[in-house]
């Protein structure tokens, strides 16, 4: 048997995908364990009622789902389907759900899944049973449909079987012994099973198998309700298991399957209804299966009425047999795939439904045997994103929940989330306060989006207002914010902003090893520069400030960069990498006047010659100690000035106090995204991800190929010469058609890419859209079309930096 040893605990969907993923790439010395009975383990698996609606707001999730649905269509068990392609139906009986229709749509094309916007009569002609009275319109997918997951699980474990993996049912999993930091096996009931790698698929048992590994699952199983009719009249007759699509009727968290004569309603409307891993019974304790819990009749009642309004032909049938099966919910409704930051080899593939559970194996199996995923962008996925407070009990059960509750709803793009809130504060937050902040919330940080104080700038200035749904979470004071930092000057409070310290005697060299730019420069430097992974696909886009020979200060973009760094660092103990963000701040000081609000302060030179563009210097603002670096993301003069977070209030006031009588503002996270957009700054996450190279994305200034080897290179130099697409600049005049990001974008009749960031530009006075688009469409002057909801907005593409494009203003 070729590989490594490897262990997967869980024999559903996930177990069983990944068995075959990675035996297929040649690792076959695998066991996969499970407590149950194969093929019907016991899990969310064994009950789930197998509906596959590929639509996803994330590209990744429509990636994976799609992978599922080509790959269970190819799947039988002794010539039985492990697919059935009946199509998806999503209905519409409000205007709201109409529009988020059609932003789905646009999500569909964005992705490049076939979809199709119904009028009310093709709804019916589609499903017969629904009410034409009450359904306005509806989103039509035709490669949706029904998975049967027992079977798609047999058909994964024979094939892996095949190759030489080995399944062990009835084997409970007590242990995940280890040592000297490294997994050693599983122990089972049934004696130990030795293994290099462990992989948890454990599903709602994942936090109890992943705290006997020492890690922190944020994950919780929460009951929803699954309710089978008796024999509906008007299916009398049916034969066959499905033949209407899968229908979701989101309006009041409903969803519909065939099962010959009679249907299968799913619903979330009911309360949320949480149970702990470790209350969930063992195989052979439950009476059924322990994923399944009793059907509370009572918690179904309204869903009943509303299935009866919306399907009136089951007003002659009966609701005949029901359960609360288990599923899993995690913070924010994505799934928790990677290795455990504390022991070397436990993996684990988790919160995963049926929809994506392929495609998830798939990218596992990449991921263990290549080193890197190279099918999927896994950034959103990866278990290490979050931050500490992030796992905590409290704040997992409260989102976890809420993610229940709000499984169906429509959510704007800049929607906060609810309680636990506020959780982190920036030093500024009780003078933001009273500015009259408007907060919307990132990773547990209150960032105000503007100021109610400056009101009264919006008099006399030319601030469009946008369509509806771009008017969310906006307000005209977002453009004079803009605009008064490119006159005047304006504070952003930049705290939220992830920063690392790197130190020790081996820190330049660990640095250069990971960085395409050469940071191991003079004390002093700022370097702009990405991570890569082993593929050249962009981890990340950082700056790195060499503060003494042996310190240097990073500006990373959260979590999954400490990890990266972590993960990288050498074994003598030469480097150490902290979190250095919950005990400092920072203020950026931006816009023309900038200097003369900041040098009257200190007795530190500010002037373009004593601390040029891209460099950092320590200095006292008043009696405040700062480290100021001279780099602007709103492309104006200016520095960002971070202090220690006991100190950080009084920056503010020194600041504030100096700029106010200049005409200074303070401003917000609106302002600031506008800005950058305007100077062409990408984001990452969201203009770029795993998945594209610096050359596309329009980074490539930032990579030093003469410079020794680092991660990534290689696969660079191969990458360089075959760019087909690019993140490409687009402008739209008209200034009510602000786009939001995700929405297709047409060549004529033909989705050729996709929107990333967007936001209208107040001081070029034109709408601003970033997208990926084919290489040869990326010709200034070329006009496309950006579909938003049923419109077509006419975009051209524009030469980038739209504003200031010599770079006097950051270098004067």
């Amino acid at each position: 048997m070729a590989g490594p040893r490897v262990v997967i605990i869980g024999a559903g969907v996930v177990g069983a995908a990944l068995a075959d993923e990675i035996s297929a790439r040649g690792w076959t010395n695998v066991t996969v364990v499970d407590q149950g009975p194969l093929p019907a383990t016991g899990g969310s698996s064994s009950h789930a009622p197998g509906l596959v609606f590929q639509t996803n707001p994330s590209k990744t999730m429509t990636e994976m789902a799609r992978y599922t649905v080509e790959k269970f269509c190819s799947l039988d068990v002794d010539g039985q389907p492990c697919f059935l392609q009946v199509g998806g139906l999503e209905v519409a009986t409000s205007p709201e759900r109409v529009a988020e229709l059609q932003r789905r749509h646009g999500w569909l094309t964005s992705w490049g899944i076939e979809s199709r916007l119904l009028s009310t009569e093709e709804c019916v002609a589609q499903h017969p049973l629904v009410n034409p009275d009450k359904v306005l319109a509806g989103l039509h997918v035709p490669t949706d449909g029904l998975a049967k997951a027992v079977l798609a699980v047999e058909a994964q474990i024979r094939r892996a079987t095949e190759r030489g993996v080995r399944f062990l049912a009835r084997h409970e999993v007590l242990d995940v012994p280890k040592a000297d930091g490294e997994v050693t096996g599983v122990l089972t009931d049934q004696g130990e099973i030795p293994a290099d790698i462990v992989v948890c698929c454990a599903g709602i048992w994942g936090p109890k198998i992943a705290r006997m590994a020492g890690m922190n699952l944020p994950l919780t199983p929460l009951a929803h309700q699954l309710a089978w009719t008796g024999p509906v009249p008007a299916l009398a007759g049916q034969t066959q298991e499905a033949v209407r699509p899968i229908l979701r009727h989101q309006d009041a968290d409903l969803y519909y399957r065939d099962r010959f004569d009679a249907l299968g309603i799913g619903y979330y409307g009911h309360r949320p209804m949480p149970v702990s891993a470790d209350d969930i019974l063992s195989v052979g304790e439950a009476e059924d299966m322990p994923s399944v819990l009793k059907f509370t009749e009572e918690d179904f009642e309204e869903a009943w009425s509303e299935t009866r309004s919306l399907l009136p032909a089951t007003k002659d049938a009966k609701v005949e047999e029901g359960i609360n099966g288990l599923f899993s919910f995690t913070t924010d409704g994505l799934p928790l795939l990677g290795e455990s930051p504390d022991l070397k080899g436990f993996w684990v593939a988790e919160a995963v439904w049926v929809t994506h559970s392929a495609g998830v194996g798939r990218a596992m199996a990449e991921w263990l045997v290549d080193g890197h995923c190279s099918s999927f962008d896994l950034h959103e996925c990866d278990v290490n994103r979050f931050e500490p407070h992030q796992l905590s009990p409290e704040y997992v059960l409260a989102r976890d929940c809420q993610n229940f509750v709000e499984v169906y709803d429509i959510l704007h793009p800049l929607q906060p989330s609810g309680d636990p809130r506020p959780i982190r504060t920036s030093p500024f937050h009780a003078r933001q306060q009273e500015l009259g902040a408007f907060f919307l919330e990132a990773n547990g940080w209150e960032r105000p989006q503007w100021y109610e104080a400056n009101a009264g700038l919006v008099e006399g200035r030319s601030i469009p207002t946008p369509n509806d749904w771009a008017a969310r979470y906006w307000s005209p004071i977002v453009g004079a914010e803009a605009q008064v930092t490119r006159e005047t000057v304006a504070m952003y409070d930049m705290t939220a902003l992830k920063r690392l310290e790197v130190s020790g005697p081996g820190a330049a060299a660990f640095l250069e090893r990971l960085c395409t730019g050469k940071v191991a420069k003079s004390v002093g430097s700022v370097t702009y520069t990405l991570l890569l992974d082993h593929d050249g696909g962009i981890r990340s886009d950082i700056t790195v400030a060499r503060l003494a020979p042996d310190r240097f200060q990073v500006g990373a973009n959260g979590n999954l960069d400490l990890d990266w760094f972590t993960r990288h660092l050498p074994a003598d103990g030469t480097v150490q990498v902290r979190d250095i963000t919950p005990g400092t701040c920072c203020i950026g000081l931006w816009g023309p006047r900038a200097r003369e609000v900041l040098q009257p302060l200190t007795d530190a030179d500010f002037s373009a010659t004593g601390l040029k563009y891209f460099r950092a210097r320590s200095a006292h603002i008043g009696s405040v100690p700062v480290t100021a670096m001279r780099l602007s993301y709103v492309g104006e003069l200016g520095w960002e000035l971070y202090t220690t977070a006991d100190l950080g209030q009084k920056l503010w006031d020194t600041l504030w106090q100096a700029a106010e009588p200049l005409g200074g503002i303070v401003a917000g996270r609106g302002a600031f995204n506008s800005l950058r957009l305007e100077k062409g700054y990408r984001s990452f996450g969201t203009d770029m991800t795993y998945e594209h190279d610096p050359y596309e994305a329009g980074v490539g200034f930032a990579v030093k190929l003469d410079k020794d080897d680092f991660i990534g290179k290689a696969a660079l130099e191969r990458r360089k010469a075959q760019v087909r697409r690019k993140l490409t600049c687009l402008t739209i005049e008209d200034p009510r058609a602000v786009v939001m990001g995700k929405e297709p974008v047409y060549d004529g009749d033909c989705a050729v890419g996709y929107v990333t960031s967007a936001a209208y530009g107040y001081t070029i006075g034109k709408g601003i859209a970033y997208a990926w688009l084919p290489a040869e469409l990326a010709a200034p002057g070329t006009v496309v079309h950006i579909g938003y909801f049923d419109e077509s907005v006419e975009a051209v593409v524009a030469d980038e930096p739209l504003f200031d494009p010599a770079m006097s203003r950051l270098r004067g």
